[in-house]
């Protein structure tokens, strides 16, 4: 019970971060304030809380210590903030932000790194009865959870290392370590077990496997070869691989199911707008670092893919229709994921087509989104506070 409530926080904090990042970019506040609202808080926040309540049964353990999410919580919450704030104020602020989401992620590591010990690789799966048949999948798919944990040690020592002056970690390299090495890895880990559950139909392990593997190579290429364009093309393809198979292998579960729950359509938006921000980041490698192009390949795979794939799992967790507030609905669900998909939509046309009025049009509609989606979580979240 406690870890559920921790987990709660953590989920509901992200979503305020979510406001946050939809707020930063209307008003064009600088790139690394944005990135650090929607990875740092938006996406890894909801990541810790989650993974804090999935990954030991997935791995058919309990959480080793219950404390641990309450511990993290703070740490991670105002060492985002700080690093949010630290292009914006005094020069103490980044390092102050730094030792503190640090400390943070060194409590969650522990914590689950603790919790799987003696089953790394997730042979034992808490797979049986009625899905005793979806076993070899599960196993195929945890692989991806230590290995994403592995990245986000590597960004967390290089962070420290960056800011006690013992060498110099780009924060392009850092996101993408986070961005593709955690985040997107769990998203295909955890996907690959929650989704055909909730679809009620079956994904082939061999594609589990080519997904799982391109996604835990991927994100090594572009971290270390950001400035250097072979390897930056070699892993854009690798990734590009990733996030084509999740996203084929998720179409593919939704046209197969008969069930059309609502939190269902936004994770059909996010591979959509994961494929168009992989197809983005092939051009930037090919082609050259255009700002614009570079602007629309982060905001398709931080809103877009990684975003609403958070947004459509959250409204299956906590399904709209539970909430004690007004309108909270699947209708009201609805038009949150219409406005977060369209917005986004939008901003990318904008950003590619130079289309300077499109921007702000796409950045309202998606900051609209958000608030309605976090007024949905924090009314389902009231009727447990009751």
């Amino acid at each position: 019970m406690r870890t559920e409530r921790a987990s709660r926080w953590f989920v509901a904090t992200s979503a305020l971060f979510f406001v946050g990042f939809h707020a930063a970019m209307a008003v064009a506040a600088p790139r690394r304030v944005v990135v650090t609202l929607g990875l740092y808080g938006f996406v890894l926040h909801v990541l810790f809380g989650k993974a804090y309540a999935l990954v030991p049964p997935y791995f058919e353990r309990d959480l080793a210590w219950e404390l641990g999410p309450a511990v993290q919580f703070p740490l991670s919450v105002l060492g985002t903030t700080g690093l949010a704030l630290a292009p914006l104020g005094p020069s103490w602020l980044r390092p102050v932000g730094t030792l503190l989401w640090v400390g943070g992620v060194g409590v969650f590591l522990g914590t689950l790194g603790w919790t799987i010990a003696g089953n790394v690789t997730g042979t034992a799966t808490g797979t049986g009865g009625a899905n005793a048949h979806r076993e070899p999948v599960d196993r195929t798919a945890n692989v991806a959870v230590p290995i994403a944990l592995g990245y986000l040690a590597l960004a967390a020592g290089s962070a420290l290392a960056t800011t006690a002056g013992f060498g110099s970690v780009h924060p392009q390299q850092l996101s993408h370590l986070l961005a593709a090495g955690t985040a997107a890895l769990f998203v295909f880990g955890v996907g690959f077990r929650l989704f055909p559950r909730f679809l009620v139909t079956a994904v082939p392990r061999p594609v589990v496997a080519v997904v799982v593997a391109a996604g835990a190579v991927g994100p090594a290429l572009l971290g270390f070869g950001l400035f250097d364009r072979t390897l930056l093309l070699i892993g854009g393809v690798v990734e590009a691989v990733a996030v084509a198979g999740f996203a084929l292998s998720y179409l593919a579960l939704f046209l197969r199911s008969e069930r059309r729950r609502v939190g269902f359509y936004a994770v059909l938006l996010a591979v959509v707008a994961g494929v168009v921000g992989i197809g983005l980041g092939l051009t930037v490698a090919v082609t050259g670092r255009s700002p614009a192009l570079v602007t629309a390949h982060y905001r398709a795979m931080l809103a877009g893919f990684l975003g609403l794939t958070v947004v459509g799992a959250a409204f299956q967790f906590y399904p709209p229709a539970v909430g004690v507030w007004p309108c909270a609905d699947d209708r009201t669900a609805l038009l949150s994921i219409a406005l977060l998909g369209s917005g986004l939509g939008i901003q990318l046309l904008g950003l590619v087509g130079r289309i300077g009025w499109m921007r702000p049009v796409g950045t309202a509609a998606g900051g609209l989104g958000a608030l309605l989606y976090t007024y949905l979580l924090v009314a389902a979240f009231a009727r447990r506070w009751q």
